[in-house]
């Protein structure tokens, strides 16, 4: 198990089944100043994305077993790894193969023999943009709001989080084509008083950017808390989490491994309806000033 792995250094998935390209691109990496860890095959890869955080994988697009396409499926399709950005390497060059990589979830290829200076920038490009994305999607929910693209056929093009956990409880789309319609600057649904919605007109490319917002949202919080029904480990994990400890942190603290922390968090976030550790924190933080 990996633990000791500086923070200060973005870390890499490097995903390879021909050894002697792990080589080369492992001391490439490391001398760029990003710290690796390596899998051999897909499988591999996924078994190592629960035991240490990374930044970015770089991928090999063919392997026996599980293709890199296949193992990029996996990875979008579990929520706490889907902001991972996933170039993927490839001697593929043909339109064919370079749809595959894009529908499986991939943010970019790089073509065999792959070149470093191209290789770096676009990692470096990804991983800063994906941090952003991050940062700027969490911020919103621990405000209180959520945000969401409507598309000009009336479908939801984006939403964060926070949104996507109201508007799977709370709106229809009938009610959201009644905001978009609605020619008032805030909206509140007849059915869902709780909620107001505001319109902040076009963002592009015939795009409506929707303000979702919840009424007496600390009070809110604090009654997820008292009804989440915490074991008395999650209470732990969750308190340690408010004080801004990592998982590796609180693996050490409470004696267990950074993968159970991982496994109580995923159940955390489950029973407080919520999907980042951030808005965790935030409604954590209502309970310890009570």
């Amino acid at each position: 198990m990996i633990k000791s792995i500086s923070g200060d250094r973005p870390i890499i998935l490097l995903v390879d089944d021909d050894p002697s390209s792990l080589g080369v691109l492992y001391q490439m990496l490391e001398q760029a100043g990003y710290s690796v860890v390596v899998a051999l095959d897909g499988q591999a890869a996924l078994d190592r994305l629960e035991m240490v955080s990374v930044d970015a994988v770089l991928m090999d697009a063919v392997m026996p077993e599980m293709s890199g396409f296949e193992a990029c499926q996996r990875i979008k399709a579990q929520p706490a790894l889907a902001h991972l950005p996933v170039i993927f390497m490839t001697g593929l060059s043909d339109t064919e193969h370079i749809v595959q990589a894009f529908d499986s979830g991939g943010v970019d290829y790089v073509v065999k023999p792959v070149k470093v200076e191209e290789v770096l920038a676009r990692l470096h490009a990804h991983i800063r943009n994906a941090k952003t994305v991050r940062l700027a999607r969490e911020a919103i929910d621990v405000a209180g709001f959520g945000v969401m693209v409507i598309d000009s056929q009336g479908r939801i093009a984006w939403q964060s989080p926070q949104a996507k956990l109201w508007i799977k409880r709370k709106l229809t789309t009938v009610e959201l084509t009644q905001v978009l319609t609605d020619q008032r600057e805030q909206l509140t649904l007849p059915d869902h008083p709780e909620l107001s919605v505001r319109n902040l007109g076009l963002v592009g490319l015939g795009e409506t950017m929707l303000l979702l917002a919840q009424r007496n949202q600390a009070s809110g919080d604090v009654a997820r808390l008292e009804n989440a029904s915490l074991t008395k480990r999650e209470s732990e994990v969750l308190s340690w989490l408010v004080k801004g400890k990592t998982n590796r942190d609180i693996a050490d603290i409470l004696g267990m491994s950074p993968r159970t922390v991982n496994k109580h968090l995923e159940h955390i976030f489950a029973k407080l309806g919520v999907e980042t550790r951030t808005a965790a924190v935030a409604i954590g933080l209502h309970l310890s000033k009570d």
